[in-house]
């Protein structure tokens, strides 16, 4: 799968576009305080213990085990954002917290997918990547025979503090359609998007 927006292009985060994303989340930084995008799928003792390099060691086997666990948009050649999507099943840190929990009379758990975070850089930030993101990850999703995808998005009724948006912006996943199907926290809806 390939989408063109003007000159932003997604693709499927795979092996060959390893270099792209640590080039985007930065090789020392490793995206938000190091995560790696592993926040999701690992235990708070076993992410901590991992560290910052066992934790880009363990992503970069993902990506190369396969399937893609996400999406990347170039610009002009450059990574400049990237959106974690895959099942449900495959994080399953969001899968059990309690925001993000599935809900109880879920069925079909093995096709719902669940989308876990954005990264922007910088100099990108500001210009609707959540939005063209969000869409191309539920055309993704789609793809790969889900039935529905899933974000645990925060309100922006305040000002965000560093780091909060990562998990999406509510506002932007309601205008392009998804309903909010549990809230488990004053800030933090489970919304769904049925595919």
């Amino acid at each position: 799968m390939k989408v063109v927006t003007g000159t932003l292009a997604v693709a499927p985060l795979t092996p060959d576009r390893w270099a792209d994303l640590v080039d985007l989340f930065g090789p020392e930084r490793g995206a938000c305080a190091g995560c790696w995008c592993m926040w999701p799928r690992l235990k708070r003792a076993d992410w901590t213990a991992l560290g910052r390099d066992g934790r880009r060691d363990a992503f970069h086997a993902i990506v190369n085990t396969g399937p893609p666990p996400g999406l990347l948009a170039f610009r002009d050649g450059v990574a400049v954002a990237w959106v974690a999507v895959g099942p449900r099943l495959s994080v399953p840190r969001f899968d059990a917290m309690k925001t993000s929990a599935p809900v109880a009379a879920d069925a079909d758990r093995d096709r719902a997918f669940a989308l876990t975070c954005f990264y922007v850089r910088n100099d990108a930030r500001r210009q609707g990547l959540t939005r063209v993101m969000a869409q191309a990850a539920a055309g993704f999703a789609k793809q790969q025979g889900a039935t529905s995808l899933e974000v645990c998005a925060i309100e922006a009724d305040r000002p965000l503090t560093w780091g909060d948006g990562f998990v999406g912006i509510a506002s932007v996943f309601r205008a392009l359609g998804w309903r909010e199907v549990a809230r488990r926290a004053p800030r933090r809806p489970l919304m769904r998007l049925d595919l």
